[in-house]
């Protein structure tokens, strides 16, 4: 049993290990003007890639900006769409049960370049195509089964005990899901929110199809580096966008703490 421990535990200090670095390979090269075989160090070290991302002419903050209230929104509407569809799939048996939930998780199993290139041409046609709210709603698609999938098991172990027995003492659907329903199932919401945004943050070829070169987000300004060569301007891109990541994660935290306390104050009295 020790030995069985022991040997997780290394696994798992392994594995962090190296994504810690990984990471503090990225933030060194973003410093870098040179490292050349076999140097183990760099050999020049500047802020060209720094210089260049938060100059005038690049507007870093501004798309920044313009992708994380993309996310954002698409977060908040994919979790509002998938809390009662977990609850019901996690609560409830009924027909053709098996084959909605596959529905559910075909916009992680179909490829996303099928799946983009089909709603583009509806998007086209209802003037989607190039818009904001275009963008929000197509990162709402590779969103939902992983916030989906969260909130159902979250649902599985809270069970459906409680609120059947808040229903009998007298409380209302409302009652129920903001005194009961909702606390018991806020730890899961911001697991969805955290990861929905994440998914949505990342994503690359939705954004460049359906923006259609009106609207950038940032990793239409990232992938290209990366895919050149240019590791400095990669690295530089890849440390801003996982500190962008970080502050959005926190952000949503902060956000859905506040919305929830609200709530509880607004139906105090209810």
């Amino acid at each position: 049993m020790k030995n069985s421990r022991l040997k997780y535990k290394l696994i798992a200090y392994s594995m962090v290990l190296s994504i810690i670095l990984s990471l503090l390979l990225i933030i060194i090269w973003s410093f870098v003007n040179r490292w050349q075989w076999p140097s183990l160090v760099p050999t020049d070290y500047g802020l060209r890639g720094w210089s260049y991302i938060f100059g005038a002419r690049a507007k870093t903050f501004e798309i920044i900006c313009i992708s994380m209230c993309i996310s954002f929104i698409a977060s908040i509407i994919t979790v509002g769409i998938t809390i009662p569809a977990a609850k019901a799939m996690a609560h409830y048996n009924f027909k053709f049960k098996k084959q909605i939930e596959m529905l559910i998780f075909l916009p992680a199993i179909v490829p996303t370049v099928v799946v983009a290139m089909g709603i583009h041409i509806h998007f086209l046609r209802m003037n989607l195509g190039g818009s904001f709210s275009g963008l929000v709603l197509i990162n709402i698609l590779p969103c939902i089964p992983y916030s989906y999938w969260i909130l159902k098991n979250v649902f599985e172990i809270i069970g459906d005990k409680m609120n059947y027995q808040a229903r009998v003492l007298g409380a209302s659907s409302t009652q129920t899901f903001v005194y009961i329903t909702l606390p018991m199932i806020f730890p899961g919401i911001i697991t969805a929110l955290s990861m929905s945004f994440i998914v949505s943050f990342g994503q690359y070829f939705i954004n460049v199809l359906i923006g259609a070169g009106k609207i950038t987000t940032f990793t239409m300004l990232m992938f290209p580096y990366i895919e050149s060569g240019d590791r400095t301007m990669g690295s530089v891109y890849g440390t801003v966008f996982l500190f962008a990541s970080l502050i959005g994660l926190v952000i949503v935290e902060k956000l859905t703490s506040s919305m929830y306390r609200g709530k509880l104050k607004e139906y105090k009295y209810v």
